[in-house]
């Protein structure tokens, strides 16, 4: 979740008429819809592989390690997707984090729901697990990383028990001292296991050991808010993991994003043009960076290291976006995107600018099939997940 600040209005930008040779020069990868049969996962892109291969992760030989992790529900009927998705717009199933219903969900292309966490009121003990505002799949497809940010909680679920094997911070309980947060966002497991996660209020970024609280790094100085990293930082709510091993940090106050080394080395520091709110910046690739603007309209940017504006995705009228909290990049050129106070989960070919998939009624929130409450976070199952492509 993008964290709280009353930002500024964002300028109207135009984003309509992007070339398809246009999106995939951005973006460094194929047109956004392949031949593949609809509901067909496609091979992971050369470049997945061979990071893969590299490390010996299964992911290498084109299996999908974590996906018989997941005790799937039956793919039974049509699905719940709005008229006119294209289940070949996604590469895999979904992970959602449906924060106001308080579960998990895993979706299907086709909009049929595959697994649902907590599965049943024996599954987990109640009281580890709050309103979970990011989800992400371990880089080994076994376990997620839920985190709690208004619970000030983040739990890490095995997912083939269906149990909270590990919680971190208080639930209900914000702090400053040891074994508390206040407002964590985004927590990830890195490749060793440690927990990588941006804690807002507290303007800190976390490594944190497996295990018993124990907090190997701490960047910015806690409760103290401005914009000097590694030293401070301004309300950072995001730190996400990039390929060359640095983490990308996004701090509200001040609209800034950073390049930082995991020992505190800061690369760059940039503003992303126009951006209101930045929220969850991500790398799609090096030189290419993807975030979202947590305003209403919002708008979904892909910018480079001096901050400016490669493309711009700012509907208005009926699919203005609002309050958009994150975005990922797909494999196959497309974004994925939950926007969270319209209570759906988009795919936006950028080549077209068109929302060519989405679960979820845009401002109706439910949680019978087909339906969201505010959706959170989002991730892609295994071997598309952003930790194993990143």
């Amino acid at each position: 979740m993008a964290g709280h600040r009353h930002g500024a209005a964002v300028a109207v930008l135009g984003a309509a008429g992007v070339a398809l040779a246009f999106a995939a020069g951005i973006l460094g990868w194929q047109p956004a819809v392949s031949d593949a049969p609809a509901g067909q996962a496609r091979p992971a892109s050369p470049v997945a592989r061979a990071s893969a291969a590299s490390s010996g992760d299964p992911a290498a030989s084109g299996s999908q390690p974590g996906r018989s992790a997941f005790r799937m529900l039956p793919a039974t009927g049509p699905g719940y997707l709005t008229p006119g998705s294209d289940p070949r717009a996604l590469p895999g199933d979904v992970l959602i984090a449906d924060a106001n219903n308080r579960r998990l969900l895993l979706v299907d292309p086709q909009g049929r729901v595959r697994w649902v966490f907590p599965g049943s009121a024996g599954s987990l003990n109640a009281s580890r697990f709050g309103r979970p505002d990011d989800a992400f799949i371990s880089r080994d497809g076994n376990m997620i990383v839920a985190t709690q940010e208004e619970d000030d909680s983040v739990a890490v679920i095995n997912i083939a028990t269906g149990r909270v094997t590990e919680s971190y911070g208080h639930l209900d309980v914000p702090g400053a001292a040891a074994g508390y947060f206040s407002h964590p966002d985004d927590a990830m497991l890195l490749p060793g296991g440690d927990l990588l996660l941006a804690d807002i209020i507290n303007c800190r970024i976390l490594i944190l050991a497996p295990g018993r609280w124990h907090v190997l790094r701490q960047f910015g100085t806690t409760s103290a808010c401005s914009h000097s990293p590694p030293a401070y930082f301004g309300s950072p709510n995001g730190a996400f993991p990039m390929a060359n091993g640095h983490a990308l940090i996004t701090e509200i106050n001040g609209d800034w994003v950073d390049e930082m080394s995991l020992t505190g080395h800061v690369y760059w520091s940039a503003q992303p043009s126009g951006v209101a709110y930045p929220s969850d910046a991500n790398e799609i690739r090096p030189g290419r960076y993807l975030v979202t603007d947590y305003s209403s309209p919002g708008q979904i940017v892909i910018f480079d290291r001096s901050g400016r504006a490669l493309w711009r995705f700012r509907p208005t009228g009926a699919n203005a976006l609002n309050h958009p909290s994150l975005a990922l990049a797909l494999p196959n050129g497309n974004i994925l995107v939950n926007d969270d106070y319209n209570d759906r989960v988009i795919v936006i070919n950028p080549a077209t600018n068109r929302i060519v998939w989405q679960y979820g009624h845009r401002g109706v929130a439910g949680s019978a099939p087909g339906f969201l409450a505010n959706p959170d976070g989002v991730d892609v199952a295994a071997p598309y997940s952003f930790l194993m492509t990143h």
